[in-house]
């Protein structure tokens, strides 16, 4: 069982930064990819940034040029650091996982994706 903790979030001005942090409690964190979700009052929950257990990385199109995604595999840690905020930020970010598919067929894993509490990004002038 895959247990993630967010947190960073709250209240910022528009322009302002926020890096929110997403610990794991798997000790093989380092072969699962990772990732952020977000979900705004009366919208499903939409990708905001990806990164694979290799490196690669991939952001929704509204934060590209904004967001960074990182992780620190000795820290069991992914990070989305948020520059940039603007009021359409707004809403409750989800550290996502991705099990790899061998650990659900072995039986290691019962889920292929894991999601965290959530924590609330505000953004308000």
């Amino acid at each position: 069982q895959v247990q993630l903790v967010e947190s960073g979030g709250g209240l910022v001005q528009p322009g302002g930064s926020l890096r929110l942090s997403c610990g794991a409690s798997e000790r093989i964190f380092s072969i699962y990819d990772m990732g952020w979700y977000c979900q705004a009052p009366g919208k499903q929950r939409e990708l905001v940034a990806l990164i694979s257990s290799g490196g690669s990385i991939m952001y929704a199109n509204s934060v590209k040029g904004r967001f960074t995604i990182s992780r620190d595999n000795a820290k069991n840690t992914v990070y989305l650091q948020m520059n940039s905020l603007k009021p359409e930020d707004t809403a409750v970010y989800y550290c996502y996982a991705k099990v790899p598919p061998i650990m659900v067929a072995t039986g290691e894993e019962y889920e292929y994706d894991y999601w965290g509490q959530g924590t609330q990004v505000t953004v308000s002038s």
